[in-house]
């Protein structure tokens, strides 16, 4: 049984209101609540053998959709702090970012621009380790286009929930607004 994660401490976060924070946390709850649940209904369903039949196919295809509203929401307020931390230049992360994309400044260009296309979704920063590449991602479900076996590093929600209340169509200010509250530390750790 998956439990919410409490992510309080991203009240009085700059620039996000806790109206749209509490919101935002109360969908993400919503999505641990589901997946329990699927799962559970699952389980039963197994234990009576009701393998092959049209219900227990559309669950498991379900099943997937809330297991990643959980986790890239818990990833997206994961990467947020209400006291971030600058991205230290000089760090490997940075380096290797900018050596993917020539500069570290074009990366952000791609990222945000990302971010800024029409529709609803995610933009992620994903790291490949094996090839130790970087790659910033376009997810419009949340089951659909990841990258297996990528680390996200950077997860950015653009779906409306994430900034219409506060920001209402200007995407462009929630992402510079998103941007400033990245701890770029969490960043480094999930590189590890």
């Amino acid at each position: 049984m998956y439990e919410a994660k409490n992510f309080d401490h991203l009240l009085g976060t700059q620039g996000f209101s806790d109206a749209l924070l509490k919101n935002h946390f109360t969908l993400y709850g919503g999505y641990v609540n589901n997946f329990n649940k699927l799962n559970d209904i699952l389980v039963a369903m197994e234990k009576d053998g009701k393998f092959g039949t049209p219900e227990f196919a559309e669950l498991n295809r379900r099943l997937s959709w809330e297991w990643n509203g959980m986790r890239l929401h818990e990833l997206y307020f994961g990467n947020m702090s209400s006291n971030p931390s600058p991205i230290d230049k000089e760090s490997e992360l940075s380096k290797n970012i900018g050596k993917e994309w020539g500069t570290l400044e074009i990366w952000e260009k791609d990222f945000r621009s990302m971010g800024a296309m029409r529709g609803i979704g995610w933009v992620i920063l994903y790291h490949d380790r094996q090839a130790e590449r970087f790659f910033n991602v376009w997810i419009n479900e949340h089951d659909v286009g990841h990258l297996a076996g990528a680390i996200p590093l950077l997860v950015m929600d653009v779906f409306e929930h994430a900034f219409m209340l506060d920001y209402g169509l200007k995407r462009a200010d929630y992402i510079e607004t998103f941007f400033k509250s990245i701890d770029w530390r969490m960043m480094e750790a999930r590189c590890k």
